[in-house]
């Protein structure tokens, strides 16, 4: 009888302790982000003042034009894409780069996530190669699409999180 209890018990536990595929999902995606904090932080590359003023002043200048319109192809304050938008921000500093994310992600040396610096650029390919700016903090500028302006999102919100494809510096000339 104790024994039937016993047994009926752990099937009751078991049962309660089946998880289904996105709880799965999300259980090894949170392990998966405790496993990389403890990793430890790799070195930063080395970035010279220029560098860091260039990525800087990046950061602000994208972060003044948070709430400008988006427009597909744009690349001025009238309407950003999002390459658009990194294209202009970087020009206005005197750096030009190439028009695409697909382009600057393949042009630009990769960043860790754990060294971004503010003006590094973001990259994402959830469906579609996209790019913001980076702020500091976990946060980025980007022009996200039709019926959005340009704005700030976090890296850690799922959405970014599930579709980071990595980072890249812009370096001063």
């Amino acid at each position: 009888r104790g024994g039937r209890r016993l047994n009926a018990g752990r099937g009751a536990a078991a049962s309660a302790l089946r998880y289904t595929s996105p709880m799965r999902a999300a259980a090894v995606l949170a392990l998966l982000i405790v496993l990389a904090g403890c990793a430890g932080t790799p070195p930063r590359p080395e970035r010279s003042s220029a560098a860091i003023t260039l990525g800087v002043r990046a950061a602000a200048l994208a972060d003044r034009l948070i709430g400008a319109p988006y427009r597909y192809g744009g690349s001025s304050p009238d309407g950003f894409d999002c390459s658009g938008l990194v294209v202009y921000v970087y020009r206005e500093l005197g750096i030009a780069l190439p028009r695409t994310a697909a382009e600057q992600r393949a042009t630009l040396p990769r960043v860790p996530a754990q060294a971004l610096a503010p003006g590094d650029l973001v990259f994402f390919s959830s469906p579609e190669d996209h790019v913001g700016i980076y702020l500091g903090g976990g946060e980025f500028v980007h022009a996200p699409g039709q019926g959005r302006g340009v704005e700030r999102a976090r890296l850690d919100s799922p959405y970014f999180l599930l579709g980071y494809a990595g980072g890249g510096h812009v370096a001063a000339p």
